[in-house]
């Protein structure tokens, strides 16, 4: 069986002005990085414009486990199926970090024969949108220091320093470090901290604005600190925003490359949903809007996290209105929620079968509430059993879902068909009536609390007095109006990632909080949630080389 870098490596890619083309995007339009990858210039952004014309299909999943979801190969199988059967269609998916590929996770550019290629270049560096962010991040963080070292004119309170350093890796022991150990001219000793590079608020704020102007009026919102007197001090405040804004002039712009089946893809921006809003690019997708019929778009994780994100965050900023909503799980990943160990999930088994099903109904339950009308969808694995399929079949159907059988990770565009005219038949025939989960005047209390209760199932929240006193500041702030971003496990529906399938009898417990006012919305830290991760005790890197004819092996 050929692994996913083989089949990406002998895939026969078209130039990406062809692919262009069928788009309607002229040559003048792109901006070139070799053959296979572009980005789409400010001059077509300005042309298209942002009032999406398309149908906008997000694919989201129950929560992932050791057996595997696939979301990613969904969405890109889905989409070369919707071309398939002539539907003028674009996919709009984040970008991959480094830190997963050389992790536990590896990449983010689909499986088997639904992949979006170039995969090396996708997963190693891309067109560096991820380097222009770090660097910008970093940037802040250096002109912060150094503010302090020459005077300190803003007054800053070095014990209320809220900006971080990041870096786009896994590496946990920079988590916590001191800097400006040395001599008085090597700075200001005080703690400090890392976070991975897709957790960082720039990396939020490139994924929401519209255009330069936006992402500079952005930028100059963030809150670096607070000064001896207890007022927030800003990016603008410390003169940071004309150079971030220039490290990030080329980012801004989204990036187009192709599927094994040529199909469009607006690959751009790429927030974890665990630790921040897990969604690509705005202007990504709606350029993908203006340009197709149809576009698939995906979110991080599960639905409890990146879905409820992408609805209650990323649509409620950028007025859309998602059409269809597809859940993609696997007969294996059921199993293991019903307590089967990996060792044995490819045995039949509907006792454990009924016992997991839980966690994709509370997921269906929640997308419903929403208003998006739901096509499920399980991959298929050989393992997988008639007996299986039916029973979860009719569970769908019984709860006014959709369902179809994926086989899009061996077959590609042609295993999602069937998928494929379910989604068509859901945009035709079953309207979406979306609506975000809370309001905007709703206190930050309250949306917590919604998000938990409703989304979640938890009976309740409980806060840390570190986080009861920053939501307190938050709302005399004046940020009480934005909606929060709950950083929480991505494996249970709780914040304890133990406990799988659907929890009941549990509480979310809010250990700390802070604004993100240049993004827009309130990060809600949950459990024992990280925003830098750490590398597994044997790390996908372990298995990565480059032969001697430049061919690399072991991604995936």
């Amino acid at each position: 069986m050929k692994t996913d870098i083989q089949i990406a490596q002998e895939a026969e890619m078209k130039h990406v002005k062809e692919v262009a083309e069928a788009y309607g995007i002229s040559e003048e339009e792109l901006e070139l990085y070799g053959k296979y990858k572009a980005k789409l210039t400010d001059e077509l952004w300005d042309r298209v414009g942002d009032n999406p014309d398309g149908k906008l299909v997000l694919v989201t999943a129950i929560n992932p486990t050791p057996a595997g979801e696939g979301k990613t190969t969904t969405s890109i199988g889905l989409a070369d199926a919707l071309s398939r059967l002539g539907k003028k269609t674009m996919l709009a998916l984040r970008e991959p970090s480094l830190g997963p590929c050389f992790g536990i996770k590896g990449g983010a550019a689909g499986g088997g024969y639904a992949q979006v290629v170039p995969m090396e270049d996708l997963n190693l560096h891309f067109t560096g949108d991820f380097h222009a962010i770090t660097s910008a991040n970093n940037l802040l963080a250096a002109l912060l220091d150094n503010h302090i070292q020459q005077g300190n004119a803003l007054q800053i309170d070095t014990r209320q320093i809220l900006w971080k350093r990041c870096m786009d890796m896994n590496d946990r022991a920079l988590r916590n470090i001191v800097v400006g150990l040395g001599a008085k001219a090597d700075g200001v000793v005080r703690e400090d901290h890392f976070v991975i590079t897709v957790a960082s608020e720039i990396m939020a704020i490139l994924c929401l604005a519209r255009d330069m102007k936006d992402l500079k009026e952005r930028l100059g919102r963030i809150i670096v600190a607070y000064n001896y007197g207890g007022e927030p001090v800003t990016a603008a405040q410390l003169n940071a925003v004309g150079a971030m804004a220039a490290l990030l002039k080329d980012a801004i712009k989204p990036n187009l490359i192709q599927t094994l089946e040529h199909t469009g893809a607006l690959v751009h921006g790429g927030p974890f949903a665990n630790i921040a809003h897990g969604c690509n690019s705005v202007r990504a997708t709606k350029t993908a809007l203006k340009l197709a019929d149809v576009v698939v778009t995906e979110a991080g994780f599960g639905a409890d996290l990146g879905a409820e994100k992408f609805l209650d965050i990323k649509c409620r900023m950028a007025g859309l209105r998602p059409d269809a909503v597809v859940l993609v799980a696997t007969v294996r990943a059921l199993k293991y929620n019903g307590g089967v160990p990996k060792a044995e999930l490819n045995t039949e088994n509907l006792e454990a079968l009924k016992r997991g099903i839980v966690n994709l109904e509370k997921h269906i339950e929640n997308i419903q509430k929403y208003g998006v009308p739901v096509v499920v969808t399980l991959n298929s694995f050989l393992s997988d059993t008639q007996a299986e399929y039916e029973f979860i079949r009719k569970f769908c159907e019984e709860r006014g879902c959709e369902f179809a059988l994926s086989e899009v990770w061996a077959k590609g565009g042609e295993g999602g068909e069937a998928l494929a005219e379910k989604v068509l038949d859901t945009l035709e025939n079953k309207a979406s009536d979306y609506r975000p989960i809370y309001p905007d005047e709703m206190s930050l209390k309250d949306k917590v609390n919604t998000v938990a209760t409703e989304i979640y199932g938890a009976d309740g929240v409980s806060y840390a007095p570190a986080a009861e006193k920053a939501m307190a500041r938050i709302e005399e702030m004046g940020f009480g109006n934005m909606p929060v971003c709950m950083a929480k496990t991505q494996y249970s529906l709780s914040d304890d990632q133990n406990k799988l399938g659907r929890p009941t009898g549990f509480t979310i417990q809010v250990r700390d909080v802070y604004v993100s006012a240049g993004a827009g919305f309130v990060v809600v830290l949950t459990g024992a949630i990280m925003t830098m991760p750490g590398l597994p005790k044997k790390p996908a890197a372990d298995g990565i080389d480059v032969k001697e004819d430049g061919k690399i092996t072991g991604l995936f």
